[in-house]
C-alpha cells in the first residue's frame, strides 16, 4: 500500500515529470550531530525594529527552507527511479523520505548541516531496503518483470550537478551518461545486480557521489563500495553493447513499425537478429507470453499473429521510450502496450513489451 500524502498542502502535490534545471545541491554527510544552523537567534533586549544583523522572521525562514527542500524533490525522484526501475515505487520512496524529514523536531532539522545530503542519504537507504524486498516480490510476479517505461523526453530526469570530488576522480570510461542510465537496456541490466551493487553503481557512475558518501548509505567501507561498483560495471558491459546513434535506431524502429503494419513476416525477420529475444510484462493483468520468445523468425510470426487477433483498427505509433525510439500500440483508442528496443549491428536484438496497466498510467495522456 502506498504512503498517504504528507499533510502539508503548500509542499506536497502530485509527482509529475518536471522540465527544468536541477537544483543546486550542497555536499555533506547529512549527519545530525555537530552541524551548524547558520540561522542564529535574536538578542534579548534588541530594539523591535529589524536591523541587518537580525535574522529573518520565522515565517520567512520557514518559506525559504521549504523552497530549498522542494528543490530537492526532482533530484530524489531521479535517483529513486534509477535505483528501483519503477516510477510509482520511486514516488513512494521520495514521499517516505519527506515523511521522515518532517518527523524530526525543528531542533533536529536545524542541526543537520546539509538537508539535501541528508535527504539523498535517507532516500538511498529506503531504496536499498526496497530493492531487497522487491527481489522477493518479483519472484512471485506473474510472468516477466520489466522496468516501468517512461514516455516522451526524459530531460527532467537529470543527474547530480557538479563533478566528482578530487579525491575520488574516476576514469571517464566508467561514467554512465544520463541518457544511458535511463534506457530500458540499462535498467534491465541492473536487475541482474545485487541491491548493493546497483546502489554503488548508480550513486557513483551516474550521480557522481564519492565512495565515502556511498559508504554512509550502504554501511560498508569506501573500498568495499568501490569494488561493488567495479563488479556492477563488469555485469553492465557484458549485458549491454554500445548503442548505435539515435537516428539509426529510429530508422530501424520505423522500418519495424511499417513491416508490422503490412504484416510482412519476411521484412520483420530481416530487421531482427537471428538470436533476438522478445520479453513481455503483463503482470497477470494482461495477456502476454509468460516466457521470453527467442529467435527472430519466431518473434516475427508472433508479432504478425498479434496484429491478426486484434479486433478493430490497430494504431502503432512512434514514441520515445526512456529516451530511445520505441512504439506505443492502441486499439480502438485503448492503450494496449509500449514497446522498447535494443539494437546492435543494424539488427533489433531485444524487444521489451509492457502491457501491465499499472505500469502504463503515465502513458494514458502520451
Amino acid at each position: 500500500m502506498r504512503q498517504p500524502d504528507i499533510p502539508t498542502p503548500r509542499f506536497v502535490g502530485p509527482v509529475t515529470p518536471l522540465n527544468g534545471t536541477t537544483s543546486n545541491r550542497t555536499t555533506g554527510n547529512g549527519t545530525t550531530g555537530n552541524g551548524t544552523t547558520g540561522n542564529g537567534t535574536s538578542d534579548q533586549g534588541a530594539p523591535e525594529t529589524m536591523t541587518t544583523n537580525q535574522p529573518a522572521p520565522e515565517h520567512v525562514r520557514a518559506d525559504a527552507d521549504l523552497g530549498a527542500l522542494t528543490g530537492e524533490r526532482r533530484h530524489l525522484l531521479n535517483l529513486a527511479y534509477r535505483l528501483l526501475g519503477s516510477l510509482a515505487e520511486a514516488e513512494d520512496a521520495v514521499q517516505e523520505t519527506y515523511v521522515r524529514w518532517y518527523a524530526l523536531s525543528r531542533e533536529q532539522q536545524d542541526a543537520i548541516a546539509s538537508p539535501g545530503a541528508w535527504l539523498t542519504r535517507v532516500a538511498s537507504r529506503i531504496c536499498l531496503d526496497l530493492l531487497g524486498s522487491a527481489r522477493v516480490r518479483r519472484e512471485r510476479y506473474v510472468g516477466a518483470w520489466i522496468p516501468e517505461p517512461l514516455p516522451g523526453r526524459t530531460d527532467w530526469l537529470s543527474g547530480r550537478t557538479g563533478a566528482a570530488t578530487a579525491t575520488d576522480a574516476a576514469d571517464p570510461a566508467d561514467r554512465v551518461t544520463l541518457d544511458e542510465s535511463l534506457s530500458m537496456a540499462f535498467l534491465v541490466a541492473l536487475e541482474s545486480m545485487t541491491p548493493a551493487q546497483r546502489v554503488a553503481l548508480i550513486l557513483h557512475d551516474v550521480f557522481r557521489y564519492s565512495f565515502t558518501e556511498i559508504a554512509e548509505v550502504t554501511g560498508r567501507t569506501p573500498a568495499a563500495c568501490r569494488e561493488l561498483a567495479s563488479a556492477a560495471r563488469r555485469r553492465l558491459r557484458a549485458a549491454q553493447p554500445p548503442a548505435p546513434p539515435a537516428a539509426h535506431q529510429a530508422g530501424l524502429v520505423k522500418d519495424f513499425k511499417q513491416a508490422w503494419e503490412a504484416r510482412d513476416i519476411t521484412s520483420l525477420i530481416g530487421l531482427l537478429d537471428p538470436a533476438a529475444t522478445f520479453t513481455a510484462d503483463g503482470g497477470g493483468l494482461a495477456v502476454t507470453p509468460l516466457h521470453p520468445i527467442e529467435g527472430g523468425e519466431r518473434i516475427a510470426q508472433f508479432i504478425v499473429e498479434v496484429a491478426t487477433r486484434v479486433t478493430g483498427p490497430l494504431a502503432i505509433l512512434e514514441r520515445t521510450v526512456n529516451g530511445r525510439p520505441g512504439l506505443m500500440v492502441r486499439s480502438a483508442g485503448t492503450l494496449m502496450a509500449v514497446y522498447a528496443f535494443d539494437i546492435a549491428d543494424d539488427r533489433i536484438t531485444r524487444i521489451w513489451v509492457v502491457r501491465n496497466p499499472d505500469k502504463l498510467r503515465p502513458w494514458t495522456s502520451a
